[in-house]
């Protein structure tokens, strides 16, 4: 396995990225994928969705019109409640359309689920690629295009990411990261409408820190796709994302040297197969002229 000591690395400030603000990344694009069992790729509703790392002085409301969805959107998203504040450096993970997530409880139908969000069933239909005769199963989840929280407690949740960062320029980090999966092989790659690598491995398959770092958020459930999701934050100014996992092994705050188990390899959240989804984040993600650390 690939050395666990952290090491120095020069960075490359040269290739410039657009900003969304002062200090914002604008959001990365992620595309539906193409089934393909072990090594299954992320299949979100939409080619485009976002994770935004919340500033000083920042409100849902600005950060709903920054995204262009609505406050509802992003509370859903992020499992928060009306009247929750926003903290620097909180993560929000954030849909590329205004609506909300449902997870179907005992009893309800499609119908019954339209009317408590006064929306079209037909969108509903048409954004979760379902029939209105379609079996619903308790705990599944569907999107509500346009859908607003209703008064009632529902649970919700949902996902995407632009990255808040001091650079205005995309890192060179060739070198840096070990493959977070040696065991697997690449499914899919960085594209113009997805970012990151897609590497395919058994469920189960150990999952190691990129790099070394502390751990920035650890969560369970859906997460907007992403299903139980780590982000790790390095000493070189970049972050790591790791999506799909089986089951989780760190927590957030917790220091990992490079190499250290951070969870299992999964398909949780929107996903084909048993897959690791990895993203840099503030740098080049791994591609064909991309080199691990070995």
């Amino acid at each position: 396995m690939a050395n666990k000591k952290d090491e120095k690395n020069e960075i490359d400030p040269k290739a410039v990225v657009n900003i969304l603000s002062d200090n914002a990344l604008l959001p990365a694009a992620h595309s539906l994928g193409i089934p393909d069992g072990i090594g299954g790729v992320d299949t979100f509703f939409e080619d485009q969705t976002s994770v935004y790392v919340v500033r000083s002085g920042d409100t849902l409301s600005q950060v709903a019109n920054m995204f262009g969805v609505s406050v509802d959107t992003i509370l859903s998203a992020n499992d928060m409640k009306k009247g929750d504040k926003l903290k620097e450096g909180d993560i929000l993970l954030i849909l590329p359309f205004s609506g909300v997530e449902h997870t179907i409880a005992k009893g309800q139908t499609l119908q019954g689920i339209a009317s408590l969000y006064k929306v079209d069933l037909d969108d509903i239909l048409v954004y979760n690629d379902i029939d209105a005769n379609a079996k619903l199963s308790i705990g599944e989840k569907l999107m509500i295009p346009g859908g607003n929280i209703p008064n009632e407690p529902v649970k919700t949740s949902s996902g995407s990411i632009a990255k808040s960062s001091s650079s205005s320029q995309v890192k060179n980090v060739n070198g840096y990261f070990i493959n977070p999966v040696p065991s697997g092989r690449k499914t899919r790659g960085p594209t113009a409408t997805h970012r990151g690598v897609d590497l395919g491995a058994s469920t189960g398959s150990p999952i190691y820190a990129s790099a070394s770092g502390r751990v920035k958020f650890a969560r369970t459930g859906y997460n907007g796709g992403f299903g139980n999701l780590v982000i790790i934050s390095h000493p070189n100014g970049t972050e790591t994302l790791y999506a799909h996992q089986s089951k989780i092994a760190t927590s957030v705050g917790a220091q990992v040297s490079q190499g250290d188990v951070i969870g299992y390899v999964g398909s949780t959240g929107r996903s084909t197969g048993p897959h690791l989804h990895f993203e840099v984040l503030g740098a080049k993600n791994p591609g064909a002229d991309w080199s691990w650390k070995y």
